[in-house]
Parts: C-alpha cells; structure tokens; sequence
C-alpha cells in the first residue's frame, strides 16, 4: 500500500501531464477521424450543390 508521499507524487502526475495530455490525444484523434472520413467518404462540409 502506497504511502501519502506517493498519492501525493502520483495525483500530481496525474493532474498536470496524463489528463492534459490524454485530452489533447482524444480531441486530436477525434478532428483526424473527422477529416479523414471527409477525405475518403462525406467531402467538405457545406450546402448541398
């Protein structure tokens, strides 16, 4: 069992570089998805010509 200096390291991990860096991979994966869908299948988005 980890001791309160531990927690303590680990939430600050965390905190300040997993969360930021899972959020940027999440949004950057999901735009990637979006274009590239648009590339092969939809085409840009816009009224209907």
């Amino acid at each position: 069992m980890p001791g309160k200096p531990e927690e303590t390291r680990l939430f600050v991990f965390l905190l300040v570089f997993l969360f930021p860096i899972l959020s940027v991979a999440i949004v950057a994966g999901y735009g990637f998805i979006v274009w590239f869908s648009q590339l092969l299948f939809f085409g840009p988005p816009g009224p209907p010509s």
